[in-house]
């Protein structure tokens, strides 16, 4: 591992197992003795993101720019409160989405993309990220098998187009890698586990 400690994110569809692989990673992690701080976003901690969450709810209605804006406010707080002073104690630093989830679903919903990348460009770039790939189809599945009410992205029409924005990425963005997420819990991990230990 580089002696720097890295800032690796985890991104995909809802249901694609990325918030599964990112608790996974931090207890290998810790095993190897590093210390880590597991995060998420958007957070709860910034008005924005409480905002963002009631969006997602249905309980308020914005419009696709209006939400991305909220994100990208939550992202600001989030980097400078949270994962900043992390990294800065010298602890590893997962992030459960990021500014890739903006792109990703912005762009998706209609909002221009080099507006997004733009209105992050000021923002830390990850060390490494996984997108966790899966088709729409597996998402919506897995999703339904939670029992839960669907969110505001949680539809196959608009989880195909999130779908090919992400899968436009690692050629976009430095060190960004696709993994199957289409297989099981363990094999996802060892993809993950591959790319880690080759990393620095």
């Amino acid at each position: 591992m580089n002696r720097k400690p890295p800032f690796i994110v985890f991104e995909g569809l809802d249901g694609s197992g990325h918030s599964t692989q990112a608790d996974l990673l931090k207890n290998f992690l810790e095993k190897r003795g590093r210390k880590i701080l597991l995060t998420k976003e958007p957070t709860l901690d910034s008005a924005a993101g409480r905002k963002i969450r009631k969006t997602l709810e249905h309980k308020i209605k914005l419009n696709p720019k209006e939400l991305q804006d909220l994100f990208t406010k939550d992202r600001a707080q989030h980097l400078k409160k949270t994962i900043l002073p992390a990294l800065k104690r010298g602890q590893f630093v997962i992030s459960d989405r990021y500014f890739f989830s903006t792109f990703a679903f912005g762009a998706a919903s209609g909002v221009n993309l080099p507006y997004l990348i733009r209105q992050n460009k000021k923002f830390l770039h990850p060390d490494i990220t996984f997108i966790l790939d899966v088709k729409p189809q597996t998402s919506i599945f897995r999703i339904e098998k939670r029992g839960k009410p669907k969110e505001l992205f949680e539809k196959i029409e608009k989880l195909s187009k999130v779908r090919e924005v992400y899968r436009s990425f690692p050629k976009k963005f430095k060190n960004v890698y696709m993994i199957n997420g289409e297989k099981s819990i363990g094999e996802v991990f060892k993809q993950i586990k591959r790319r880690i230990m080759d990393y620095g």
